[in-house]
Formats: structure tokens, sequence, C-alpha cells
């Protein structure tokens, strides 16, 4: 029973329906000159039709020098108005309220985006894009302010209900508020109450261009994690400063995207900062957003309901599931497709690109109603890894009759294994999600079944869609075959406790992985990689993770090696012109998949309708198998 999420709230005398709330996301869905798309439509209709109480749009960049990616919505422009006009309008229609984000990118914008050298309070390096920024002087900070102001005004014209201005995350503001990256000795720097007067002075632009009734939020992180960086005592006194400028709430993160400790990852617990957020609540009379990795509304009913804060905000479990607001109010938990913490939607934000979900196949597309199909068809899908589940789901929602078999005990085939290492449990809510739909559906699975000819034959199918998955690739290597040498697959599925010296064999995702798993139950692993690079297949923001809890469990990782001969006890390699022997007592081999395509070419032969779709095609994530998976059962 949910008793607190779904009751309204009002905030600058705007109420809101529930306090769910979708928070600022660079979506990269914006055209090149920052203006509006039917994409970007398109993907907020869907989350205000499931239910969102408060919608943040952006964020978007108040003059083109705050521009950070290339799909970044831009509020710098009369020109842009009709086009967020239409945005609000079509948000409007499904109850939600809707305010914008206005973000400048100071040090993190990039030069290779607005063909504009970087501003920053101190022309400090930014780690993010390793950029130098120009440091700003008076002038251009007061022309920033203007910009601000005139961007709010702007948002109020296009029928926003609010703006929010972004003081955190490692963004111009927050370089402002920070000691790290603010070394000024004017008026805007030196002491707090100088850092913040930036922030004041924007807050204060843009409450004198919009009237009363329009929300001025501000989101600040309570903690900057960096070296010398801002705490929670900072961002109590910065708040308190805020509240006596007459802001209707604050939102409450961690971190800038330059702290080296995890923030939105799965090594962060469910809910894992809203201790940040009881802290500033604890302090102000504002209404409090908690913020990052809360993806359960049971969770979220509780934080709202202990008092911790007044809203929640649950981004990226909205990326995966817009309808999560419209599933918690009517019941149906289960039936919400999870957010796995993967972060991918992140990653491809700071290569440039459109963001992506790895389990919401259809996202960025036109999110619209799938129709019911007029030629009910009886489908066969062989296997129930992420693709055939997809594939099964999909294809039985629009009313074909379909069944699954698949050779293991349970459902879920590579997530099963995928789920083993450390923090990487949250995979098994996938599979509980893909359970409770095939049952919603009425998909018939049959389990511990292979799928011979003649069992096929006896099913009499009308199409057959193969979602065979891959089997570990054996190197031909000179004692591969002895009893100490084991994949990485037979060693994550089995649980396997392999104690004493460990030398895993390919330096890829699995492979690190392998060795992570390893390394908790004892081992003392060596990684071997022929490559120049390890974990070049992991998407950005997990790799450094995982490559720095490694180093620290003091794991070794050869790179530029090749492996010549595994002997009882060792395994000998080239480095360079050199060759070595590494004592070794168990060998692990994660050198990659190959597809189990033969049943699909016998099948084939045989003449009936078959579909390949994950991993029997090419062996890659989740996300393409979850993707074909989709595209084979919406399209049969």
């Amino acid at each position: 029973m949910l008793n607190y999420l779904f009751k309204p709230i009002t905030i600058g005398g705007v109420e809101l329906k529930n306090r769910i709330v979708m928070p600022g996301l660079m979506m990269g869905y914006a055209d090149s000159d920052g203006s509006v798309t039917n994409q970007l439509i398109n993907f907020y209709v869907e989350r205000a039709k499931g239910g969102v109480g408060l919608i943040t749009v952006g964020g978007a960049y108040p003059e083109l020098r705050g521009k950070t990616h290339p799909g970044m919505l831009g509020i710098h422009s009369d020109s842009l108005i009709n086009g967020y006009r239409e945005l609000t309008d079509s948000i409007k229609k499904f109850g939600s309220k809707v305010i914008l984000q206005i973000l400048h990118g100071g040090r993190y914008a990039r030069s290779s985006v607005s063909g504009i050298q970087p501003i920053a309070p101190s022309s400090i390096p930014s780690r993010l894009t390793g950029e130098i920024p120009r440091e700003i002087n008076r002038e251009e900070i007061r022309e920033v302010e203007k910009n601000y102001g005139e961007a709010a005004y702007r948002a109020y014209q296009a029928g926003f209900d609010g703006v929010e201005i972004l003081a955190g995350t490692g963004y111009l503001i927050s370089e402002f508020l920070s000691p790290v990256t603010n070394k000024r000795t004017d008026e805007y720097g030196g002491s707090l109450e100088n850092r913040v007067r930036f922030l004041v002075e924007i807050i204060e632009e843009v409450k004198k261009k919009t009237p009363s009734r329009f929300i001025v939020g501000c989101r600040i992180s309570a903690e900057e994690y960096m070296d010398g960086g801002n705490t929670i005592n900072e961002a109590k006194t910065i708040v308190k400063r805020l509240e006596e400028l007459g802001i209707h709430y604050v939102s409450v993160v961690a971190g800038w995207h330059e702290s080296q400790r995890p923030l939105i990852t799965r090594e962060v617990p469910q809910g894992g900062f809203v201790d940040l957020a009881y802290e500033i609540k604890r302090n102000t009379s504002l209404p409090v957003i908690a913020c990052i990795r809360i993806k359960n509304p049971v969770i979220a009913d509780k934080i709202i309901g202990d008092g911790k804060a007044d809203m929640v905000s649950m981004g990226r479990a909205l990326i995966a599931d817009p309808e999560l607001p419209r599933k918690a109010f009517e019941g149906r938990i289960n039936e919400i497709r999870p957010c796995i913490g993967c972060v991918h939607c992140l990653s491809v934000v700071f290569q440039g690109l459109r963001v992506e979900c790895t389990v919401n196949p259809r996202l960025g597309m036109k999110e619209t109603e799938i129709n019911p199909t007029r030629n009910t068809r009886k489908i066969l899908v062989i296997g129930a890894g992420p693709a055939g589940l997809e594939a099964a789901v999909t294809a039985a929602s629009i009313g074909h009759k379909v069944v699954v078999i698949d050779k293991g005990e349970s459902i879920g085939g590579m997530l099963k294994i995928a789920s083993k290492p450390p923090y990487k449990e949250e995979l098994h809510d996938l599979i509980d999600f893909y359970n409770t739909i095939i049952n919603k559906y009425g998909v018939k699975v049959v389990l511990n079944r292979e799928a011979d000819e003649d069992y096929v034959k006896s099913l009499n199918p009308d199409i057959i869609i193969l979602a065979l998955g891959a089997s570990p690739i054996i190197p031909d290597i000179p004692g591969v075959n002895l009893p100490h040498v084991r994949t990485a697959i037979e060693v994550l599925e089995k649980k396997l406790t392999l104690i004493g010296n460990i030398v895993v064999i390919g330096g890829g995702g699995i492979g690190l992985e392998t060795a992570d798993y390893i390394t908790s139950k004892g081992g003392n692993v060596t990684i071997i990689e022929m490559l120049s690079r390890v974990g070049l297949d992991l998407d950005l923001a997990v790799r450094w993770i995982i490559l720095k809890r490694l180093r620290e469990k003091g794991v070794k990782i050869l790179t530029e090696t090749r492996v010549k001969e595994i002997t009882s006890n060792s395994v000998i390699v080239d480095i360079g012109r050199e060759q070595f022997k590494i004592e070794t007592d168990h060998v692990v081999l994660a050198v990659g998949m190959r597809p189990n395509n033969k049943l699909a070419e016998n099948l084939s032969k045989i003449g009936y309708k078959t579909y390949m779709i994950g991993d029997c095609i090419k062996p890659a994530r989740i996300l393409e198998a979850v993707r074909d998976g989709y595209r084979v059962g919406i399209n049969i």
C-alpha cells in the first residue's frame, strides 16, 4: 500500500497531483540549434501519460557558451519559444506540471560543440572534457546572470510552470560555489558568502523577470565528493540563503561528474543519498526532493512517509518505464519494467549521442499505443534469455499465441549468469519482470527441454524465433584442456570458489567482472589481455569503477600480452620479445562468445519461417538482445 507517494502537494502556488518528479536529464533529443523535436515531445508526453506529477525538461543552456552536448536543449533565443509551447501544451493535457531546468555547462561545456572556449570562475582544467576554461570577468558575470533571467522569462512565455536552476554536479554555478574550482579574489570568490553571490544574483534576476506564481527551484549537490570541496555543512548554509530569496523548493543530489566515487551506478544502494536530502530538510522549510537511485515506488513511498523528503526524483526508472506512476498507483508494481542500474543512458550522453535504454527498446521511438494484430499466429520462441523473452512478451502483447522453450531450469538465460558478479544482482529484477509479464499474457513456458527438430515439428508453429544464445570460445592454446582450466561462464554459473593464484585470460567486460567475482571469494587474480587496454566493451560510466575496484583488490592486469601455453601450474606468456612464466592454480578463459546457430540452419532447411535474434546472430549486450526481441516481436 502506497500511502504517501500519490498525495498532492503545492509548490509555489502550483498543485502537483503526486510526489513523483521526472528530473532534468540530458537526452540528446534536441536539434542542433537547441530546439524541440518531435522525438523530445514524444518522450515527455509518454511520461505525462504515465502519471508523473512534475516533469523537469532539460537542462537547457541559457547562452551558447553553456552548451555541453550536440543534442542539448537551448533556451537562449526567442525563436525557440513556439517549439517549447507545443511541448508544454502536450504535457499538460495529461495533468502533469512541467518546469524547465536551466543549465550552463561552464567548464563542462565543449568548444567542439559550441565553437567557443568554455568559461568558468577560474581557469582550472576540466577532468571531464580535458579543456582549459577561460576565467570569466565581472562584466561577463553580469551578462550570464541576465541571460538566465531572459531564459526564465522565455520559459514562462512558453507555458512552463516554473524553472529549476541547476547549481550542482559540477556545472557553472557549482563551479562558483566550490573552493575547488573558484580561486577568485574578488567579491565572487574566497568566502562562502562570496562564492554563493553568483547564484544569489541569478535567482534575483530570474525572480525579477517572472511572475510570483511561477515556480523557481534549485538543484544542488549536498556533498561534492571532491577533494577540498563543499560538504553538507556548506550546502545547508547555501539552502538557507536560497530560502531567504524566496525560492520554492530544493532538489538534493550528490557529487560532480568528476567525483572519484560511484554516484548513480549499482554500487550505490537504492536511495543511497536520501540522508543528504534529510539533512537539508531538517534545516529548511522548503519542500525537498530526494534524488539518485530511487527506482522502486515502495522505497519512494517510505522516503516520504519517514519524513526524509517531500518528493522523490525517479529519472532513470522513468526512462525504463514511462508508465511507472500509473502502474504503482494501480497496484501493478511487479509489472514495472525495471531500471537495472547499468547507466548506459549516461554513458552515451557523454559520447555526444542520443540516450538509449538497455531495458526499454521503445525509448526514443514514437512510443504510441501498440495495436493488436489482425492475424494471430502460433509462435515458438526457442531460448529464454533477454532476446527471446522480449520477443515472446511483445508478440503475446499484440495477440499472438506464444510458446517459449528453454533447456534451463528457469528463464533468464545469460541474465542469470550476468547477475553473479558483485553489484550486478539487480539484473534479477529484469528476470522477475519477464516472469510477471509472461504470466500476464499467457505465454506458455517449457523448461528443461532441448529444442530438437522432432519436438519443434510436434508443436506445429507458424513462426519460429530463434534466441539460441552463444557459447564460450575455447582458444587454440596448448594446455587449454587441462582440468584446472575453466570458462568464465562456468565459474559464474556454478558459483565456483577458486582459491590461490588465478589467471584470467581475456580483459573484456566478462573477464573483468569474473575477476571481480573471484577476488570477492578470496582469489588472487592476474588478468592477461592482448590489447593495450582492458574493458573496452564496457560503458564509460562503469568501466572506471570496476578498474578502480580491481586495483584496490590488488588484481594485476597485463596488457599487450599473449598466452603461449598453459601448464599444470603456470601460464607462459609473451610480453614484447620476452617470455615469462606466471605461476597459477587455476586458469579462467574469458576470450569471447561464439553464436549458437546450428539449429537455425537445420530448421530453415526443413522450411520453417524463422527469425534469429540476440547472441545467436552476434554476441552483444543486453541492450541489443532486448531490441532484437522487440523488433521481431512487434513486426510479426
